[in-house]
């Protein structure tokens, strides 16, 4: 016999007092389980094509790639928009360093210094760079229009590159 037939027909009174039970539930307020925003990538209404400034990719193997960017940007966000071959194992919450890109000089220069946790993560990159950053924090303003971004070779993803989980 289940156990909700035992409740219902064997305990009258204990299925009255959960009847009794959920409609009180039901007429409490419901808040959300979480109180933060959303984080989606790149911007609501803006598509390919959209913005005043220029970014330039080099992939790996050479090919350049110019788009177009609007203010606030990060280098995540368009690699998502137009479908450029930049990792993001973490999603952009800077757990990770596979959005590890090489910047110019010049550009760099104009850039401001990487947070700690930043320059943490990037410890972990594939091809460490002196102009190195992770293009989640990247983010374009007037200053970066005409940035030139280099993709390394490869990236250090512990998960993907065969990392088998342990069992504590």
């Amino acid at each position: 016999m289940s156990l909700l037939r035992l409740f219902t027909s064997k305990a009258p009174a204990v299925s009255s007092a959960i009847r009794s039970n959920i409609t009180q539930q039901k007429n409490l307020v419901r808040r959300s389980f979480s109180t933060a925003p959303a984080l989606w990538h790149g911007k609501e209404g803006v598509s390919k094509g959209d913005g005043p400034y220029t970014v330039n990719f080099v992939m790996p193997d050479g090919e350049e790639i110019s788009v177009k960017a609007v203010e606030g940007d990060t280098m995540l966000d368009l690699a998502q928009r137009y479908d450029i071959d930049l990792e993001c194992a973490c999603e952009g919450s800077l757990a990770c360093s596979t959005c590890h890109v090489i910047l110019e000089p010049e550009y760099y220069d104009k850039m401001e210094e990487p947070s700690d946790e930043e320059n943490d993560m990037l410890d972990l990159a594939f091809g460490l760079t002196e102009t190195s950053r992770l293009g989640c924090q990247i983010e374009m303003n007037d200053d970066l229009d005409g940035l030139t971004v280099r993709l390394p070779s490869a990236t250090r993803n512990m998960r993907v590159d065969g990392s088998k989980p342990v069992h504590h």
